[in-house]
């Protein structure tokens, strides 16, 4: 069994107060397509979104990021046509909101992917280097197979994406996939 897993694709790390901008823009397409793809086959499909309150001073990224992702406001919402997605198919999705880089951390989620009897997971979204990265390291630590769709997550540090998919497939044995093709290992 296997999961897609959908990080922090959201308004403010998109075009927002914490923007990845044109790359996390153009991946886009490819989330909505896999999400499609997930659901049709009746596969699990959690939107892994990071949570953060006003002025809360006590959140290690306050001192390391702006705020962003502040709970009730359209930047925590999903971008573009992800949102719409969302909302018309609600009830065969997760909603899961995080407030650290991997969506493991202190949320339930490993739990409720071992009760499904999910063994391989398929990362997407942003930031590829921080959270998505987090998730990959916690999920093959949990002994999880990882899946990353190199066209569907982006950074806003370029040298920090390529630097992550490397360590993806070198490091944790993730398949990497691009435009629905699993990729030769180099």
């Amino acid at each position: 069994m296997k999961a897609l897993i959908v990080i922090d694709y959201t308004n403010d790390f998109v075009t927002g107060k914490l923007p990845c901008g044109d790359p996390a823009i153009a991946i886009e397409k490819p989330i909505i397509r896999l999400v499609e793809q997930f659901l049709s086959s009746g596969d699990e499909v959690v939107m892994a979104v990071d949570l953060h309150r006003e002025n809360d001073l006590c959140h290690p990224e306050t001192k390391l990021f702006p705020p962003h992702n502040i709970e009730g406001t359209d930047g925590r919402k999903l971008y573009g046509a992800l949102q719409y997605l969302y909302e018309k198919s609600e009830q065969f999705m997760y909603w899961m909101d995080k407030t650290r880089y991997s969506a493991f951390c202190g949320t339930d989620l490993d739990i409720r992917l071992r009760a499904r009897g999910i063994t391989e997971l398929h990362l997407v979204g942003v930031c590829t280097d921080i959270c998505v990265l987090h998730t990959a390291v916690d999920g093959y630590n949990k002994g999880y197979s990882l899946h990353i769709h190199e066209d569907a997550v982006a950074s806003f540090n370029q040298a920090g994406h390529e630097w992550a998919l490397g360590h993806f497939q070198h490091t944790l044995g993730a398949a990497l996939w691009h435009d629905g093709c699993m990729r030769r290992t180099e």
